[in-house]
């Protein structure tokens, strides 16, 4: 118990909030008259220009994501985005952000997606008089403003780096004079019909990966293929998104599903090549099907990759992105572990005010 403060059960420090009306996260704009503030990790989800739907702030309110556990301080009108918001409103004898910070440092066990508020209000509140509250957020202001921008400039050196990365892919797969166009077809071989499917019942733990299009779904106990391949991806979502590669390179025992093709270049070099080359390619020409777009074996094949005639060209361009890919990775590594600390570092303020 800290000296000074008072402690209430969590329901008795808010003012309740009527329902509003939620905007479907299918009808959130990209560009709008009012922001919409979901229980998603960014501020501001999307854009609506219902007026409606509109929570008027009187002062600024929490938002605690059901599903998702996510906390937002917000201090401007907005929309509700979809389900799962609550609106967390303090009676005037605790400051919006105090609430905020305070809330950040409860620490509640993980249900999956089901809903938190439940384990949120088990908890009390504890708070000062409104002379200490104010110095206390204007110290964890403070020092939350300077993590973030470590954790800024850690971005912007990752982010610098991949434009690099991007830029250096550009520059050297642009066909020069005397390279010659190929397919995969010319250059390799197609294995897709040599999988054989793997039941459910057979996707136990084992020690061979079984992969999927964005890499590794699973390990199972048997393998299929026994050799070092390039999996190009068919899911056209991920593809579109770009969240994982495009085409991947696997070695050694594995088996693989039906939403990547496999291929098998027999060149080291030239695997590599077209590793990059991939990763340069709008792919979004070749992707067909509206509900569930996919890179086709056909479409596959009629992809013409660009090559140089000269080995050792193939040979320098993939020295010199393996180079700043690995500095790339290693940035992404740093930036792993610079916002892992950032994060700790709040909590270890948020520790030293509310236990």
């Amino acid at each position: 118990m800290k000296e000074g403060w008072k402690y209430q059960d969590f329901e008795k420090c808010l003012i309740k909030v009527s329902k509003q009306k939620a905007v479907k996260s299918k009808d959130y704009l990209s560009e709008g008259r009012f922001p919409v503030v979901s229980q998603e990790s960014g501020l501001v989800s999307g854009y609506s220009n219902d007026p409606d739907l509109l929570y008027k702030h009187q002062k600024p309110v929490v938002i605690f994501g059901d599903h998702t556990k996510n906390i937002k301080y917000v201090d401007f009108d907005f929309v509700v985005g979809a389900d799962g918001v609550h609106i967390l409103y303090p009676v005037d004898q605790i400051l919006p952000k105090f609430l905020y910070y305070e809330i950040c440092s409860i620490k509640l066990r993980s249900l999956g997606y089901a809903r938190h508020y439940k384990l949120l209000k088990e908890k009390q509140i504890a708070y000062p008089p409104l002379s200490e509250q104010k110095r206390i957020v204007e110290f964890l202001d403070a020092g939350f403003a300077k993590i973030d921008a470590i954790k800024t400039n850690a971005e912007r050196q990752l982010q610098a780096a991949k434009d690099l990365f991007q830029a250096a892919l550009k520059e050297m797969l642009t066909p020069k004079d005397g390279w010659k166009e190929k397919t995969l077809p010319d250059i390799s071989h197609n294995l897709d019909g040599k999988r054989i499917p793997v039941t459910q019942n057979k996707r136990t733990a084992g020690i061979y990966p079984y992969y999927g299009a964005s890499g590794i779904v699973d390990y199972v106990n048997d393998y299929i293929f026994d050799d070092t391949l390039l999996l190009i991806s068919e899911d056209g979502a991920n593809l579109l998104a770009r969240t994982t590669p495009i085409a991947f390179t696997i070695k050694g025992k594995n088996w693989v599903n039906n939403h990547a093709h496999v291929i098998k270049i027999e060149d080291d070099s030239l695997r590599r090549y077209v590793e990059y080359y991939f990763a340069n390619l709008n792919i979004e020409e070749y992707v067909t099907g509206a509900a569930q777009p996919k890179l086709t074996q056909k479409a596959l094949n009629r992809i013409r990759i660009s090559i140089p005639n000269d080995h050792s060209i193939i040979n320098k361009i993939i020295t010199a992105l393996d180079d700043i890919q690995m500095r790339t990775q290693q940035l992404q590594s740093n930036y792993d572990k610079t916002l892992t600390l950032c994060n700790d570092l709040k909590q270890a303020l948020l520790k030293s005010i509310f236990e």
